[in-house]
């Protein structure tokens, strides 16, 4: 994945909203993977695309990027996370509106002595009692989901620095930058006191097929000449597998067709749609016949779809 998604859709950081989308829609349109099977550079195109637009479609979460809070997977950067949780955090003295002569100092060495799981964490100032148990720290990890575990849940693991693993379910229509909790899987506690969480950050990765907004699914779907000017059934993919779609007669590239239901479920259990843009794609070779027969359409029939645009 890029570090620059901007890049990968062949912007700036002043490019509007619109200007992302359409980008996106427009090396959709011709790296489909669907539409060049064989050609690694267009698929890769696509990727990087399709990753681009899930993280700036949102306009927090590219604001987040562009200050440099998560990088170009949508994962938090640590050394931002660690400072914004330590300078906002309740107990930290040196936040804005406290003076340090207001605080003991034996207080302050024993909150930081806490901090740093040291031995002399049991000092307890002036009145404390001997001895100390605290809650152990909780363990921030981030985990690539596939779009599919993602969409419709799944079971992945992560491997752990000091060996062993963690079973983490991915429940269905997990969002990419969800955090997950595991209670008492984080680092163990002091004394009597209780282990710490493990919490999980999700990025989802992009699929080549399938885009997500919200509970919806978005998917491109190629057709032929005779499938948009006749109509007809076609196999169309679902996060659930292939269903049969019926295409109009007279279908146009870029019209949308809904498929109700077939989206992911949100927390109430009600899925959303999955809505299916069409794209004509041209026959990979135009033999005699064909251009014959074109031609000679063209000579009784011909009409012209831009007239009235301004140039």
């Amino acid at each position: 994945m890029t570090d620059d998604p901007y890049g990968a859709l062949g912007l700036t950081k002043e490019a509007s909203a619109d200007k992302i989308k359409k980008a996106y829609r427009r090396i959709a349109k011709t790296c489909h993977p669907d539409l060049n099977p064989d050609d690694p550079d267009a698929v890769a195109k696509f990727k990087a695309a399709a990753a681009a637009y899930d993280l700036l479609k949102d306009p927090e979460q590219r604001a987040r990027f562009d200050r440099g809070e998560i990088d170009a997977t949508g994962a938090e950067r640590p050394e931002r996370q660690f400072y914004r949780d330590y300078a906002e955090a309740g107990g930290n003295p040196y936040r804005q509106g406290h003076r340090f002569d207001e605080f003991d100092a034996s207080d302050i060495f024993a909150e930081f002595m806490r901090r740093q799981g040291r031995p002399g964490a049991g000092y307890a100032g002036r009145g404390g009692a001997p001895g100390f148990h605290a809650r152990g720290a909780d363990r921030h990890y981030t985990l690539e989901v596939p779009f599919l575990d993602a969409a419709r849940g799944g079971r992945a693991q992560i491997r752990l620095p000091e060996g062993g693993a963690l079973e983490v379910t991915i429940p269905e229509g997990a969002a990419d930058g969800q955090t997950l909790r595991l209670r008492g899987k984080g680092a163990p506690g002091y004394g009597e006191g209780a282990a710490g969480d493990a919490l999980i950050t999700l990025a989802v990765a992009a699929h080549p097929v399938f885009r997500r907004e919200g509970r919806d699914i978005h998917v491109i779907l190629p057709i032929t000449f005779d499938e948009a000017v006749l109509g007809g059934k076609v196999a169309a993919p679902t996060i659930h597998g292939p269903v049969n779609l019926t295409i109009p007669a007279g279908a146009s590239s870029g019209r949308t067709l809904r498929l109700r239901g077939r989206g992911v479920k949100g927390r109430g259990g009600t899925p959303g749609d999955q809505l299916v843009e069409l794209s004509i794609a041209a026959p990979p070779r135009i033999d005699d016949e064909l251009a014959d027969f074109l031609r000679g359409w063209r000579e009784r029939h011909g009409y012209d779809p831009r007239k009235g645009m301004k140039t």
